[in-house]
């Protein structure tokens, strides 16, 4: 990361006198354990057991003004994938090369034509999706005086990547704005905490979950959660189980691996999943969206199976597709937003958070691309057809990887993306077995907005932007997952 990227302010002043500091991240490392912001542990799993997940100790300042363009733009952006999704000619032209080369893709892709084919049994899908987006900073020049560190650098907004499958963190964002006022509170800072904005990403989703449910119109009906083998982000996935129940007591979820589902699902004459005797509604995933996850034959005939039935699907497989990279590349294209929507304003919303996306087809255009990552490549991301963080390649792996594969088809399974060069921010960032007090450091922030969308090809039921989530990472680190190990929780510090 660049020296001369601007600082956003700190919401506070720091550095915190050391003892203060001390007892203020023993205190809130007990908060955040005792109220759910946990994780299993990777290192040590056990089911009976969790650590608290790294989380920022004081929020993150973040521009209102762009804060709020990235809460309404995500209306657009559902109603965008949900048109992109229900277009089978762009779904097929899009995904035509990367379908030869990317053998996962293209397992996704046949299931799609099989039930495109056949008849969708279930027209309405749910969307329940997050868009994720990160400030690209102006450099500020020697004699501008409004880059100062009084003043918030000149920032706008640009979109990382779409995510229509697993969207987690609908728990695990709420509660870090909790963390971060009890952290206030405990520093006097009291006439801070109104900058924290309210979240209720964890009630969006499950209700969208649960109008789903009334929808499919069976009250004994249950909701199923795709689930991994082994679930580390637990608290998270749990949480949305437990709301669905405060929500309302009479849905029951069931939680299930596509092994599983494989072993114990099948289909009624009427074409309803049933799973150990239940007939299944709704079907969140919450695992599918990598390679691993379908170690078998089994698993992608258990993804078929549920394609096949009734119950209505987070994210149906036409959905699933239109969350790839490839679709996200191909949108960028000139007069290619024009095909889904038709508002002029709301084609330049969408348009002005694009980033440079080039796709690597064997054409003129994908050459171009080859040979500015090989000449630069410090400017760019190389990202493959994958969801779950630490896929992607940066600075020198650029070009390394990309000399590799410059001659084969396997570079159109492939996006290149302009690298965003976001704003630095001052603060610590509190981990399981790390060091007490921990250290001062330069971070960056990605935000996360979530949707809940459900429609058919004609028509669109519900349509709303739900909450969001801040993950923050160290400056020097390229992925930010929290999950992977790299990222933690944050919050937005609203300031104009």
């Amino acid at each position: 990361m660049s020296q001369k990227n601007p600082h956003l302010p700190s919401c506070i002043p720091v550095p915190i006198s050391e003892d203060v500091l001390k007892e203020l991240v023993e205190k809130a490392k007990d908060w955040a354990i005792m109220h759910g912001a946990a994780m299993r542990s990777k290192a040590c799993f056990s089911e009976d057991s969790l650590n608290f997940a790294p989380f920022v100790l004081l929020p993150s300042t973040f521009p209102s003004k762009e804060f709020r363009r990235a809460v309404e733009v995500q209306i657009i952006l559902n109603e965008l994938v949900h048109r992109v999704a229900h277009n089978r000619e762009f779904l097929t032209t899009t995904l035509k090369e990367t379908i030869q080369v990317d053998e996962f893709t293209g397992n996704l892709f046949k299931i799609y034509e099989t039930v495109q084919d056949e008849g969708v049994t279930q027209p309405l899908s749910l969307g329940l999706v997050r868009n994720d987006v990160m400030l690209e900073a102006a450099l500020p020049d020697s004699t501008d005086k409004k880059a100062s560190s009084e003043h918030l650098p000149v920032c706008c907004l640009k979109q990382v990547e779409f995510n229509t499958i697993a969207s987690g963190f609908g728990w695990l964002g709420p509660v870090s704005a909790d963390i971060q006022r009890y952290v206030l509170q405990e520093l006097g800072c009291f006439e801070h905490i109104q900058n924290l904005p309210e979240n209720n990403a964890l009630a969006g989703l499950c209700q969208g979950m649960l109008e789903a449910w009334k929808i499919y119109g069976d009250p004994k009906a249950v909701i199923l959660f795709i689930v991994e083998d082994v679930t580390y982000n637990i608290c998270d996935q749990r949480l949305h189980e437990f709301k669905i129940r405060e929500l309302n007591p009479h849905v029951k979820v069931i939680r299930r691996t596509l092994t599983q589902v494989g072993d114990n699902g099948s289909l009624n004459s009427n074409n309803e999943l049933i799973i150990d005797g239940l007939v299944v509604s709704v079907i969140y995933f919450r695992a599918g969206y990598e390679p691993g996850h379908y170690p078998s034959k089994k698993e992608w005939d258990a993804r078929l199976l549920m394609e096949r039935s009734q119950a209505i699907k987070s994210p149906s497989i036409q959905y699933h597709l239109a969350g790839t990279k490839k679709v996200q590349q191909a949108l960028a294209k000139s007069g290619i937003l024009e095909l889904f929507l038709t508002e002029a304003k709301k084609i330049e919303s969408v348009r002005d958070i694009f980033t440079g996306l080039y796709g690597l087809d064997f054409d003129e255009f994908g050459d171009q691309a080859v040979q500015m990552a090989l000449n630069e490549p410090d400017r760019f991301v190389l990202k493959p057809q994958r969801e779950g963080g630490g896929n992607n390649f940066y600075g020198s792996e650029v070009r390394e990887v990309m000399l590799q594969m410059k001659d084969s088809r396997e570079r159109t399974a492939w996006i290149l993306m302009e690298r965003i060069l976001p704003p630095l921010s001052t603060g610590y960032i509190v981990r399981p077995a790390g060091s007490n007090p921990p250290p001062l450091c330069e971070m960056v922030s990605e935000l996360g907005i979530f949707g809940v969308i459900i429609g058919d090809s004609e028509k669109i039921l519900v349509n709303k932007q739900v909450g969001h989530m801040l993950r923050t990472k160290v400056s020097t680190a390229n992925e930010g997952g929290v999950a992977a190990g790299l990222g933690a929780l944050d919050s937005p510090y609203l300031i104009d």
